[in-house]
C-alpha cells in the first residue's frame, strides 16, 4: 500500500490538528498549510508547518510539486454559521473559491486522493429527525451552501480524472484530545461545548440559549454531538479506503443520536458540579430544529469504530482542555 506524502490544509486548527496527530502516530508523512487566522502553531504536534493560504494558488502548486503529494486533507475554511448569513461573500471567497483553485492544483499535480472536510450544513431542514447521505441538500445558510459546492466540484472533477475523494459530513464536533495535548482554542468559539464549558470556569459571563420554541421534547435545538478524536479517526479510516482502491464517496460522520441544547448545558453542570449562567435568547438564523445523522454507512464502508461515543467523556475532555487554557494560553 503507498504510503505517500500527504498535505494537510486548515491542519493547525481544531479538528485538522487532531488529524494532524493521528496521521503522525501512525508514521505518516505531513506537511500542513495554516495561514494561522483561526490555527495555532502549538498545535502542530507533527510534520512541518507551512505558513500561508490555501488560495494561494502559486504556492499550493509549488508545495504539491516539491514534496511529490498524494494525498490533501482539506479543512482549511470559515465555520460559523451566523456569520455566514451575515457575509456569505466572505465563504464562497474562502470555501469554495480556494477549494476550486486547491483542486486544480491537485489535477495539474497527479494527486491521487482528497478527503474533505464537509458539514451536515448541507441539508438544511431535513425532513424527520434524521439526515441520510440520500437525504435532499438545501443549505439554509452559505456556509452550508460554500461546502456543498466543493462537494458538487469534487464530484465533477473525480467523474472525468484519475482523483478519488471521500467527503465527510460532518455533525457537531465536540470535545478534545483526552490525554490533553491538543483542544478546541479559538477565542470567541461559538461551538456550544465549549462556550458552555468556558461559562462553567468564568471565561464568560453567561452562555446563551438560541431559541427554546423549537417542536422538540425541552424547546431547544437537538443535535448529533461526535467526540473531536473519533471524527479524526474517520479521516485516517478515509485515507485507509482511497489507497486501497476504494470509489470515491460521501459519508456522514455522526454517532446517528441527538442531545439537546439543555441536555449537554446539563451534562457541563454536571461535571462541574454548579450551575450555569444561562441565559434565554431568540433563534439564530440559519439553525435548523433537530439534525441528527444516519450513520450506518461510515461504518460499512469505512468499518469505521467510534471510542468515544458518551457525552460525559465529550464533556469532561472539553472541560479539562478549557482548565489547561486557564494556565497556559495558546500560542
Amino acid at each position: 500500500m503507498s504510503k505517500g506524502k500527504i498535505l494537510v490544509t486548515g491542519g493547525a486548527g481544531y479538528i485538522g490538528s487532531h488529524v494532524v496527530r493521528q496521521l503522525g502516530e501512525a508514521g505518516e508523512d505531513v506537511i500542513i498549510l495554516d495561514n494561522l487566522c483561526t490555527g495555532f502553531r502549538s498545535a502542530v504536534l507533527h510534520g512541518e508547518l507551512i505558513v500561508g493560504d490555501t488560495g494561494d494558488q502559486e504556492l499550493v502548486a509549488r508545495l504539491l510539486g516539491e514534496h511529490q503529494i498524494e494525498t490533501i486533507m482539506h479543512f482549511a475554511a470559515h465555520t460559523i454559521v451566523p456569520e455566514s448569513v451575515a457575509d456569505p461573500l466572505k465563504y464562497y471567497r474562502n470555501n469554495t473559491c480556494a477549494s476550486r483553485n486547491l483542486l486544480q492544483c491537485a489535477l495539474e499535480h497527479k494527486v491521487k486522493h482528497v478527503v474533505f472536510s464537509s458539514t451536515a450544513a448541507v441539508y438544511g431542514i431535513p425532513t424527520g429527525d434524521r439526515a441520510a447521505e440520500d437525504s435532499p441538500t438545501q443549505p439554509i445558510n452559505a456556509y452550508g451552501t460554500s461546502k456543498l459546492m466543493t462537494e458538487w466540484m469534487l464530484r465533477d472533477v473525480a467523474a472525468v480524472n484519475e482523483l478519488s475523494y471521500v467527503a465527510l459530513r460532518y455533525f457537531n464536533v465536540a470535545g478534545c484530545d483526552p490525554e490533553g495535548r491538543i483542544g478546541q482554542s479559538t477565542p470567541k468559539a461559538t461551538l456550544l461545548t465549549k462556550v458552555a464549558c468556558e461559562a462553567a470556569l468564568g471565561k464568560r459571563d453567561k452562555i446563551y440559549i438560541f431559541g427554546t420554541d423549537y417542536d422538540t421534547p425541552d424547546g431547544t435545538g437537538i443535535r448529533d454531538f461526535i467526540h473531536v478524536e473519533d471524527l479524526a479517526r474517520a479521516h485516517l479510516d478515509s485515507l485507509n479506503y482511497l489507497r486501497a482502491g476504494g470509489d470515491s464517496q460521501v459519508m456522514n460522520c455522526g454517532y446517528g443520536q441527538g442531545y439537546s441544547v439543555r441536555e449537554v448545558l446539563t451534562a457541563v453542570e454536571r461535571a462541574t458540579g454548579k450551575a450555569l449562567p444561562i441565559e434565554e435568547a431568540p433563534r439564530r438564523p440559519g439553525d435548523p430544529p433537530i439534525l441528527i445523522a444516519t450513520a450506518d454507512k461510515i461504518r460499512e464502508v469505512l468499518g469505521w469504530k467510534p471510542q468515544h461515543n458518551d457525552l460525559d467523556h465529550i464533556v469532561a475532555t472539553a472541560l479539562q482542555w478549557e482548565r489547561k487554557l486557564l494556565d497556559e494560553p495558546a500560542r
